[in-house]
């Protein structure tokens, strides 16, 4: 990795620029990544979250890549967030299922869930062989305060889960998995609108939702949740 140095708040932060590798999103690209470690710099966590970064355990990230900038950060305005129709149904259609904030383990049921969504969604993603060490290190290993969502049926069964972190400003979706087999459910989009609404009960105004990359069926789908803001040249600014 490349290294340098860079001044947050006055306290020196290193920064590395990652090796180039297969892009996630889109075809015949290469993704890098400006990444720090903040474990012994927790408080520098919200602003650089401000400054379109993500968290992934004690490290932040950031895409650099070369001729390419398709990764737009993207937060939602939780407190004037407008419910479309479709949003309603799927808002009903899962209203059977019990939330819990109590329980944050990463624990073998959990894992198992995850295995089972990314074996059916990311099988040939960088995170399909994840050992459930590391997946415990996903959950537990961070510098701020991390909390999970887990979502359960009728049946007791665990169906959902949804990590997130704690900002000054807002809430950030740091990751979700689900069970793959309820397709009608719409499970991906019910876990953001749940998380939306965390956010304004909590009174913060954001909920952070990492990349909207236009292009790719994965993350185009974030644009639909409005009023939403994009970090563009250093600035969240509203879409046009």
């Amino acid at each position: 990795m490349d290294q340098t140095k860079i001044k947050f708040q006055q306290k020196l932060l290193n920064l590395r620029i990652t090796r180039s590798h297969e892009c996630a999103y889109l075809e015949n690209r290469e993704e890098q990544r400006l990444a720090a470690d903040i474990s012994e710099v927790p408080e520098l966590h919200d602003q650089l979250a401000e400054s379109g970064f993500r968290r992934v355990e004690n490290w932040v990230y950031r895409p650099v890549c070369n001729e390419c900038n398709s990764c737009l950060p993207i937060r939602i305005d939780a407190q004037n967030f407008i419910l479309s129709k479709n949003m309603r149904r799927i808002l009903l259609k899962n209203s059977q299922f019990q939330m819990s904030l109590n329980d944050k383990n990463a624990d073998e049921e959990s894992f198992e869930l995850f295995k089972t969504y990314l074996k059916s969604r990311h099988k040939d993603g960088q995170m399909a062989t994840m050992s459930y060490s590391d997946f415990h290190s996903m959950i537990h290993n961070s510098p701020i305060e991390t909390f999970m969502l887990k979502y359960r049926n009728q049946n007791n069964t665990l169906t959902a889960c949804l990590l997130m972190d704690a900002q000054r400003d807002g809430l950030s979706a740091v990751y979700s998995f689900f069970d793959p087999n309820l397709k009608q459910q719409s499970l991906g989009t019910f876990l953001v609108l749940s998380a939306i609404d965390l956010t304004k009960k909590s009174s913060k105004k954001w909920l952070y939702l990492g990349y909207l990359v236009r292009n790719s069926q994965k993350m185009a789908y974030k644009a639909r949740f409005k009023p939403h803001q994009l970090y563009l040249n250093g600035f969240w600014v509203d879409p046009e």
